[in-house]
């Protein structure tokens, strides 16, 4: 085996990335599994209401797919820019010794590739044990007709196929830091970029700024379309995914702000303003660490608004029109309680990502935590300070995580079935129970991703952990 591809050889660091690539593709073959099924059960009733409803539910099935997808890549592309970041100076002793950065890249893309390819073909699997067993028990206890429900069929190799180039694609992106490595780092400790260096990029700065406004745009176009049509949901998702991914790019502009709100928020100990001055120093490894959380809230919130609006809206449409909806709130029903579960897949993904960067960024700050050691910190110390920190995150991803969810569910929802009689424009509809739950299940999220790799890293003597990588 040649030195670039064992670079890459090590599993454990991709167990995260397999099992996110396994979670897409599970969630696109059972979301297209199901809306198939529901679609066959819409079929056999005759109310003529249910038109509008199945053709609402292909283009939600379509929309909750891509966002799956999406999720997955940027997930996956930030977990190998985080192992791309621990690895910075093996990869330039490997420069050192004549390899070049474009085969270390190739060397990151293939195993991106094979980790998509046994990610979705486990993923799609489980996805059709998962539909088979709820359509059967939903049969066994009456809650759906039993009819001729079909599980394989040729469009869902779709999902998978996507799942296994959208996971290259993003092992590719991830692993564009390769190319920024000098064979002279292997000779000193590796750097992450300071808040100056990696506000000063120019291209970078301008292309987030460009996307977000062209997203923000498509939002509006969105929301505009869909109050004569359900069309504007697709032009609403091309707006949400260009102004998220404009948030993403320029997370090292838009993360520090908010980091230094969140920390005024939080006791202020000596740990909790070093906890600060560490989280703002290097923001792209502050950003990588707290984006994939901001990802899991933004999902959970933005589903819950948009399920709360959607239930909401079709009541409205039916009482406008009673003889045309009428009879449809079993299938609403049964819809919103469907994709309730099915959130749960989204939110998964985003969860294994950010406990997964978060572990991974304090364990390679092994060298940084025993310099604090050697001047005189304890264990105590560095484990509060390692605390706050992820404190913090947690206050800045869930509070830009709520924003952000509760003002994409409800371009969503609006731009879905705002077209419908009765309808129009409607405040959008928080489920606030869910939100608290969620404020609090992300709070113990990264309380539980943090406290394992804090007690690891200070456990190293501080003479040990100064001749780490």
């Amino acid at each position: 085996m040649s030195a670039p591809r064992r670079l890459m050889a090590g599993g454990r660091e991709h167990r995260s990335s397999i099992l996110v690539a396994a979670l897409s593709s599970a969630f696109g073959v059972v979301l297209l599994q199901v809306t198939d099924a529901l679609a066959t059960m819409i079929g056999a009733d005759d109310v003529s209401g249910h038109g509008s409803v199945a053709m609402a539910l292909a283009i939600v099935a379509f929309v909750f797919i891509a966002i799956a997808v999406y999720v997955g890549a940027i997930v996956t592309a930030n977990t190998f820019a985080t192992i791309i970041a621990g690895r910075t100076r093996t990869i330039a002793l490997l420069r050192l010794v004549g390899a070049s950065s474009r085969t270390l890249r190739r060397a990151v893309a293939g195993e991106g590739f094979r980790v998509g390819i046994v990610g979705a073909a486990a993923g799609a699997l489980i996805g059709t044990g998962v539909s088979f067993t709820v359509l059967r028990i939903s049969v066994a206890r009456d809650l759906i007709p039993d009819l001729d429900y079909a599980l394989v069929t040729p469009v869902v190799a779709a999902p998978i196929v996507i799942v296994v180039l959208s996971t290259w694609l993003a092992s590719w992106v991830g692993s564009h830091r390769v190319l920024n490595v000098q064979p002279i780092q292997a000779l000193g400790a590796a750097q992450e970029l300071s808040y100056d260096e990696a506000r000063h990029r120019p291209v970078r700065n301008a292309l987030a700024l460009c996307l977000a406004a062209l997203g923000l745009a498509f939002l509006a176009g969105g929301v505009a379309v869909g109050l004569v049509s359900a069309v504007g949901v697709l032009i609403g998702l091309i707006g949400g995914l260009l102004s998220f991914t404009g948030l993403i790019l320029g997370a090292h502009r838009v993360m520090p702000p908010v980091l230094r709100l969140a920390a005024r928020l939080t006791p202020r100990s000596a740990a909790s303003r070093l906890a600060a001055a560490n989280a703002l120093r290097y923001p792209e490894r502050s950003s990588r660490a707290t984006i994939g959380l901001v990802i899991g809230v933004t999902l959970i919130t933005m589903f819950a608004v948009a399920g709360q609006s959607y239930q909401d809206m079709m009541h409205r449409a039916q009482e406008a029109q009673p003889e045309l909806y009428q009879g449809v709130d079993q299938v609403v029903a049964v819809t919103v309680a469907i994709f309730s579960v099915l959130i749960g897949f989204s939110a998964l993904i985003a969860a294994v990502g950010m406990v997964n960067n978060l572990a991974l960024s304090v364990l390679q700050r092994t060298r940084e935590l025993g310099l604090l050691r050697a001047l005189g910190f304890t264990a105590t110390q560095v484990r509060q300070m390692i605390l706050a920190e992820s404190a913090q995150m947690t206050i800045a991803a869930v509070g830009l995580g709520l924003v952000l969810g509760v003002f994409y569910g409800w371009a969503g929802a609006q731009s879905l079935l705002g077209w419908q009689d009765g309808v129009g424009l409607i405040w959008p509809s928080v489920p606030w129970l869910l939100v608290v739950a969620c404020v609090v299940g992300a709070a113990a999220l990264t309380l539980v991703a943090s406290v394992s790799p804090a007690r690891r890293a200070t456990t190293v003597s501080p003479i040990v952990a100064l001749a780490a990588d």
